[in-house]
């Protein structure tokens, strides 16, 4: 019998926000393995902010997601049947196989993990894209000494909650931002965060104000409008943004930037980043990040939808700020 592969497709590009019907479920017979391939049962789905982006048919940084094709996305799972001699069966991988049940592969861009030490999900967050991004941003731009401010959109997500923990390793001071008093209450119990500021009270001004008695001196950005804004008038002279995300416009919210004088007036630096142009690092920081996971020195959390089916629902979730942490959908 011949075995199948499930599939989601992009059939049609978001008019303003996404829906469900820019989504097609399929099934697919899966071909035989010709010599030098492997072929991967996908156990998690990586859902990311980006993903939203590249629906778009827009100029960016990379091409736009093709319409008919499997939804772009990062994976981890395990080789199932191999023809290739540097793979095989049982083998613990990540890879950039999108959203499907199985990927099929000669091993480029495929990467052996081991999962004794820390979970194989954990590769595709805190010791994967999102903590590397996380690791370039705080370290590569804004390039803290102990004792700065560092402020953080996002906090209690998969890269902000990285970030403030890596901040206050380095002995600064980290204050996130983040929507609800539970996700704030974890950004500074357990992820140990000086301060979180919650936007969704409606004092964000204020509360950040207060948390930041001697101003800010690097900022990591996942969000943008209201939070950038809000940062911006807490910037110390010559201090860093990492810009990393602008979230709060991603499903088609306009978010024009209202204080762009203080950028001048405070001799700011303020630097866009795609940590895929920067692969050079990714080996050290993976190295790093996977050590203080091991060590538990380094938390993390998850929210998990399970089913193929359900991914379209996890990334319209994730732009609504439902997630808690790193978004992935398990599918075995």
């Amino acid at each position: 019998m011949t075995q199948v592969n499930r599939r989601v497709l992009l059939v049609s590009r978001p008019q303003g926000a996404m829906t469900a019907d820019n989504f097609q479920l399929v099934a697919t017979p899966l071909e035989p393995l010709a010599d030098g391939q492997f072929r991967v049962r996908n156990h998690w789905l990586s859902i990311d902010p980006y993903m939203r982006g590249r629906m778009n048919e827009t100029k960016s940084y990379a091409a736009p997601q093709p319409l008919g094709e499997v939804m772009i996305g990062a994976t981890a799972g395990e080789v199932v049947e191999s023809r290739n001699a540097r793979f095989s069966v049982g083998d613990k991988v990540t890879g950039v196989f999108g959203w499907q049940e199985f990927g099929t592969s000669d091993g480029t861009g495929v990467t052996k993990v081991d999962d004794t030490a820390i979970p194989l999900s954990a590769y595709l967050g805190v010791a994967g894209m999102p903590g590397v991004t996380a690791w370039y941003g705080f370290n590569e731009i804004i390039a803290p000494w102990a004792g700065q401010t560092i402020v953080v959109s996002a906090a209690s997500g998969a890269v902000g909650s990285v970030v403030g923990q890596l901040a206050k390793l380095a002995g600064c001071r980290a204050v996130g931002i983040a929507g609800g008093a539970e996700k704030c209450r974890y950004v500074t119990q357990t992820l140990g965060f000086d301060a979180c500021v919650d936007y969704k009270a409606g004092k964000l001004q204020e509360d950040l104000e207060a948390a930041t008695p001697e101003g800010v001196d690097g900022c990591f950005e996942n969000v943008g409008g209201a939070s950038l804004d809000a940062t911006l008038t807490r910037m110390n002279p010559f201090g860093r943004i990492a810009l990393c995300g602008m979230i709060a416009g991603y499903d088609g919210a306009p978010q024009p930037l209202r204080q762009p004088a203080l950028i001048l007036a405070m001799r700011l630096t303020l630097q866009g980043f795609i940590v895929t142009e920067h692969m050079d690092i990714w080996p050290r920081a993976l190295a790093e990040l996977a050590s203080l996971v091991a060590q538990k020195k380094l938390n993390y959390r998850e929210s998990i939808m399970e089913g193929l089916e359900r991914a379209p629902e996890a990334l319209m979730g994730l732009l609504k700020g439902r997630n808690f942490g790193k978004q992935l959908v398990k599918l075995v």
